[in-house]
């Protein structure tokens, strides 16, 4: 069997220049774990071989089924499916979808690729943007396939021109992963937990020709697992998502990125697959890219309640800075115009001073969410502005004063102050009682990875041209976001690039 430890000293060369030069858009040396086939003894052989058992991996291997392919397994590192997919908040958008036609809302793939365009700040990919819109609606008619069940209704999200996002019932992207889970297994796919990727094998002609799993593994233990070396005869599909908990990695591409930024993503969001893909010769793609999320709570781990609570309540809301009484931003802004806001809130000795989002309860109330912010304690419910302004030391004549003119604003329907659209605030005024949470950035989405183009395929930096039997998908990708994500991308991306995959590698 190969080495597992033998290109450790490149790995730590590679990530130390990458923290030198900002790893935007260069390519990296061509570091290539190439395994001699006559050399490899063969544990397993499978039709396909899929790495990652969210959204991209899930689609890929129900996809691959259905054209026919006899043979497919899916390994995760942990001991269950979804991985950050399942942390999600279940937040679909779909251009042209039916809903939208229901509702009579005008919208098309190549609306919803500006929007994204021009959130990537002229950077992201147009070609593999609007490749993912062009599809969603058939990644969409995947999940309901399954058993995935939806809000009747749209949300609007920052950045968007148009409600086009899809709300699972259950708030969170389990929602979508269980339901594929249940269709995999119903297909006859292999699914594998506690099996950890190690590094790909290829051919003497630099085809990517299996992978080293280690099964057994045990994450956050000392029990890696057992070497076995599984043969892909059609190819592999990397679908294991970002590195928003690897502080150093994402600290050497941004250093403001610091452990004081925690994650919505699980533990398990480390990395290791994508610095593989580098090794074997990948071009890496606007490492520096790291979205957070202007949504999370400092007040529960991960990406909680409050998530999905502020994301739909925003519209019709105000977010105050504590100090000031005053708003700081435009509550539905693209996710990093939001975050800069919210992190430029501290106190004079410059730590942390997290701002509060105040809803008015009779509108809080419409989104499910609300009764677990309130009963876990995430968030807070005042009967008038003094208990308010008491509990959290704001100052009560300018919060009085900013309620009073906010709500001159849904009025008349212009944000005087921030051009917040009011659409969706019409007739919702800010009034007692209140539900009022804290919210502060999460690292979220990591938007830059490995290089692939429309068909799925990793691109080499030695020529440029596709990794022969090398396929990825999600957020281990980089490139297709540029500088911002737009909210309820992901699992479009997610789940359209990984149908990409299973398509390419069966024409193969």
């Amino acid at each position: 069997m190969g080495k597992t430890n033998e290109y450790q000293p490149d790995r730590r060369k590679f990530l130390a220049g990458m923290g030198m030069v900002g790893a935007a858009t260069i390519a990296a040396p061509a570091l290539k774990a190439v395994a001699a086939e006559s050399s490899t003894v063969w544990a397993e052989e499978h039709e396909i071989v899929i790495i990652g058992s969210g959204f991209a991996g899930l689609a890929a291997a129900i996809e691959a089924r259905n054209l026919g392919a006899k043979d497919v397994v899916v390994y995760d590192k942990m001991p269950y499916f979804g991985g950050n997919s399942t942390y999600n908040g279940g937040l679909f958008a779909v251009p042209a979808s039916p809903l939208q036609k229901k509702e009579g809302v005008q919208d098309s793939p190549e609306t919803m690729t500006a929007d994204q365009l021009k959130a990537g700040r002229g950077v992201a990919d147009k070609d593999l943007l609007l490749h993912v819109a062009k599809h969603a609606e058939e990644a969409l008619r995947m999940t309901l396939d399954a058993g995935s069940e939806y809000f009747p209704y749209l949300q609007q999200l920052g950045g968007h021109s148009v409600p086009r996002t899809y709300q699972t019932t259950s708030a969170s992207g389990a929602g979508i992963v269980q339901p594929l889970v249940q269709q995999c297994k119903k297909l006859g796919v292999q699914m594998v937990t506690r099996a950890k990727f190690d590094h790909l094998i290829h051919d003497e002609e630099g085809r990517v020709i299996g992978v080293q799993i280690l099964k057994g593994h045990y994450f956050g233990r000392d029990t890696e697992g057992s070497p076995v070396n599984i043969k892909a005869k059609r190819g592999v599909l990397i679908a294991t998502g970002g590195f928003a908990r690897n502080v150093g990695l994402r600290q050497a591409q941004d250093p403001t990125l610091t452990a004081e930024v925690p994650s919505t993503n699980p533990p398990s969001a480390t990395g290791e697959a994508l610095l593989e893909l580098f090794k074997a010769g990948a071009i890496p793609v606007h490492m520096a890219y790291i979205q957070t999320g202007p949504w999370a709570s400092p007040d529960e781990d991960g990406f909680g309640y409050v998530s999905n609570y502020s994301i739909y309540n925003f519209a019709h809301s105000i977010s105050v800075f504590t100090r000031t009484g005053k708003r700081f931003m435009n509550e539905i802004a693209d996710r990093k115009t939001r975050s800069d806001a919210q992190l430029a809130c501290r106190d004079d000795a410059g730590n942390p001073l997290p701002p509060i989002t105040i809803t008015s309860y009779k509108h809080a109330k419409e989104h499910p969410t609300m009764k677990k912010v309130l009963k876990y304690g995430v968030g807070w419910k005042f009967d008038t502005v003094e208990e308010l302004a008491a509990h959290f030391k704001v100052p009560i004549e300018p919060l009085k004063a900013q309620i009073e003119e906010y709500n001159g604003y849904v009025k008349s329907g212009v944000d005087e102050q921030f051009g917040k659209p009011m659409e969706k605030a019409k007739g919702k005024y800010i009034e007692a009682p209140f539900v009022v949470i804290r919210n502060w950035p999460k690292v979220h989405y990591c938007q830059g990875g490995a290089k692939v183009d429309v068909l799925a395929r990793v691109i080499s930096s030695d020529n440029w041209k596709p990794i022969p039997g090398l396929y990825a998908a999600g957020e281990v990708t980089g490139g297709m976001h540029g500088v911002s994500r737009l909210g309820s991308c992901s699992i479009p991306d997610c789940m359209v690039m990984g149908m990409t995959a299973a398509r390419s590698m069966m024409k193969a």
